[in-house]
């Protein structure tokens, strides 16, 4: 009877804490989308205090509230912790995958999704030029870094051993961000030019990316008594995952089966009931862009720079059938385990025990739920606007454009200094309409 006692102190266990993340998180998102940034930090906080284990992925929402507020130093500082834990984290515990297999893919430390990994350098790099701008290079490197090192050490193998993640689009913010740092050098359009060839390949159909390179191409930052203004914008409501029911498919069967014959301890069945997955899921959004008006001089609408949203969306359709596979590996194991116990408890003595087990494991398999422990507060596109001004003082005007190209939502307004021969920028968070928090400029005093 031990064994007995044993499985259902699994299954007992099983049953705490059923909430998902994505649960959680739907309070959060409406206070933080609604502009109520105060609302969002004391949710966030409570989040953090009573959910110890999942405190790095809700730092990261924790760190876009306190950036859309203006507070990017620390928003630097929240982003440098968590994706330092990340790097650690990386290498998952042995014992915490076995206890995965008992429960779910959420009894793993978070280590991020490759996205997440990624946009953590990108959302240093623009805290950091918010700020004093020192290390903003360096992260703004690190992007491109990080994804090809994800690439090229994926261990994620589809049925033929064929890596899943060799498709993954690269990220253009990170050489766009390069670009304009050495381009305020004046002496290094080389590397400008270099920089911006890859945001033409990984972005063909961004806009300004032939007058940029034409730009770098005859080296030239702007015109004698000019400045460069870059507007930054987060826009739109970002994706965030949800559990969906899935059936298995033949590739992610043939991935399982391959995990259990390494194991050596199972046989797959041939059949294989719905399964609970995370799926990335993307909010309608009303807000196509944003207009910059400079009073005296012509106005324009940010352009994606990277698309958030398809980035997420694709990357979960990618590892989808090692998802799958992982799925069906846990419900083998369980099912092993309770034949397992029937077996030494010999329940042919006992048709009432029998159906005890069946029942405990029937309740096991359905206390299972989806890992959709995501970065919430992502906006759904990054988007730019370079605007070359006079030096001197200047007042920016920005609002949303809805999908039919009309404005939309009140005007915001703020105003920034123009240096002769250098970069001044700014970001605005627009996840509607409205601008949560303020537009920060890195000449805020």
């Amino acid at each position: 009877m031990p064994k007995l006692y044993a499985l259902v102190a699994v299954v007992s266990a099983a049953l705490i804490g059923c909430a998902t993340h994505a649960d959680k998180l739907q309070d959060i998102r409406a206070a933080y989308n609604s502009g109520n940034t105060t609302a969002a930090k004391t949710k966030l906080d409570a989040a953090i205090a009573k959910n110890g284990g999942d405190a790095d992925v809700l730092k990261l929402d924790r760190a876009m509230v306190l950036l859309s507020e203006g507070n990017y130093r620390e928003a630097e500082k929240l982003l440098r912790e968590v994706r330092d834990r990340f790097e650690e984290k990386e290498g998952k515990d042995l014992a915490e995958g076995a206890l995965s297999m008992l429960t779910d893919d959420q009894q793993l430390a978070y280590a991020g999704e490759d996205y997440e990994k990624v946009l953590i350098r990108v959302m240093l790099a623009l805290c950091n030029l918010l700020g004093d701008g020192a290390d903003a290079t360096a992260y703004a490197l690190q992007v491109n870094q990080k994804q090809q090192l994800i690439i090229e050490k994926s261990k994620s193998k589809d049925a033929e051993g064929k890596n899943l993640k060799a498709n993954y689009k690269y990220v253009p913010v990170g050489p766009y961000l390069h670009a304009a740092l050495r381009e305020e050098t004046h002496t290094n359009y080389d590397d400008v030019a270099r920089s911006l060839e890859l945001v033409a390949q990984w972005l063909p159909d961004f806009p300004p990316a032939k007058q940029d390179l034409e730009r770098a191409k005859n080296g030239r930052h702007s015109r004698p008594g000019c400045g460069v203004v870059y507007v930054f914008a987060l826009v739109g409501r970002g994706p965030y995952k949800d559990e969906k029911a899935e059936i298995a498919t033949t590739a992610a069967m043939l991935v399982a089966d391959r995990i259990l014959t390494a194991a050596g301890k199972q046989s797959l069945p041939p059949t294989i009931a719905p399964i609970k997955v995370p799926r990335v899921v993307r909010p309608i959004n009303q807000v196509a862009s944003v207009n910059v008006n400079v009073i005296g001089h012509p106005e324009g609408r940010t352009q994606t720079i990277t698309d958030i949203g398809q980035m997420a969306s694709e990357q979960c359709e990618a590892l989808m059938t090692e998802t799958l596979a992982r799925a069906i590996v846990r419900r083998v194991v369980k099912k092993g385990i309770v034949y397992g116990v029937k077996e030494a408890i010999g329940t042919d003595k006992s048709q009432m025990t029998s159906l005890a087990l069946n029942a405990a494991g029937v309740v096991w398999e359905a206390t299972e739920s989806a890992d959709t422990r995501c970065w919430g507060l992502l906006p759904d596109k990054i988007q730019v606007l370079r605007l070359e001004l006079p030096a001197g003082e200047h007042t920016l005007n920005l609002q949303t454009v809805g999908k039919n190209g009309a404005l939309i939502g009140p005007a915001h307004t703020t105003k920034v200094q123009v240096r002769d021969g250098r970069n001044t920028y700014a970001l605005a968070n627009f996840p509607d309409a409205r601008l949560v928090g303020k537009i920060v400029t890195n000449d805020a005093k």
